[in-house]
């Protein structure tokens, strides 16, 4: 009879909630909600309920073997599955600058996506008569979004593709310039001189998603850039300002609006 109701108890109480820190709670589960699961355990009585919350338990393993994983609210790919994980952006303002700018970004998991970019340098608006310029810049960069500062029980991100974010970037740009200057006067030959540079740099920005449809992103950044061959002859390098032969510090900022699919 003794042996009976210790092979019982350890049956009633041969549930696991394996914890994501590696700690393991032995007991009955009771229930499993939205963001909780209840349970009892041995040595307190049975109308004595524990909880815990969700996100600390990687899994649960039942005593007849079944073993259910489960997911953080919070970086759960399938809390997301509704929500569109690619955008197409324009740099709003570059045509002003004498480039025009499209980016594509894809959401990679939770809290990261990758966005990669390129430049028609030459396509916008030429404030300088004396110099065409025509060629491409190129970006790419890891984007980290920022997670809340406190945590809610259930928290998850509004959209994956929404919020403050920081992201390194690699740019380069190759473009060929045409003086027409000489002596004060427009020569139609002009001298034509090729240049490419490069940057690693360093953004911060937000980015607002409105309806799953259309997103506005907005950014700054700094670091450094160095010219790969020719001479950009002035700091403005359409995928960033500066590096110029005096300091490699580099400048970026922009305004993007897109939509997502």
């Amino acid at each position: 009879m003794f042996m009976a109701t210790v092979l019982f108890a350890q049956d009633k109480f041969g549930d696991q909630l394996i914890q994501r820190d590696g700690k393991v709670i032995v007991c009955q589960v009771r229930e499993i909600l939205d963001d909780e699961i209840k349970y009892i355990q041995q040595g307190f009585r049975d109308d004595v309920v524990f909880g815990i919350d969700k996100n600390k338990v990687a899994s649960i393993v039942f005593s007849d073997g079944r073993e259910m994983k489960l997911s953080d609210s919070m970086f759960g790919k399938e809390n997301y599955t509704l929500q569109r994980k690619n955008a197409l952006k324009f740099n709003f303002f570059s045509p002003l600058v004498d480039a025009t700018a499209f980016s594509y970004e894809r959401s990679l998991k939770p809290g990261s996506s990758m966005e990669i970019g390129v430049g028609i340098i030459g396509l916008g608006q030429n404030w300088d008569q004396y110099k065409d310029v025509s060629g491409l810049y190129f970006n790419v960069g890891y984007k980290f979004i920022k997670d809340p500062d406190f945590y809610l029980r259930g928290m998850r991100y509004a959209h994956v593709l929404k919020g403050a974010y920081f992201k390194p970037e690699l740019a380069i740009s190759s473009y060929s310039y045409t003086f027409h200057r000489s002596w004060g006067s427009y020569d139609p030959n002009g001298t034509e001189t090729n240049a490419t540079v490069g940057a690693f740099i360093l953004n911060v920005g937000k980015q607002w998603v409105f309806g799953n449809s259309f997103l506005l992103d907005w950014y700054l950044g700094a670091g450094y850039g160095v010219s790969m061959s020719g001479d950009s002859g002035n700091a403005r390098n359409f995928a960033f300002t500066g590096a110029t032969g005096d300091s490699p510090l580099v400048v970026n900022a922009g305004f993007r609006i897109g939509f997502l699919y």
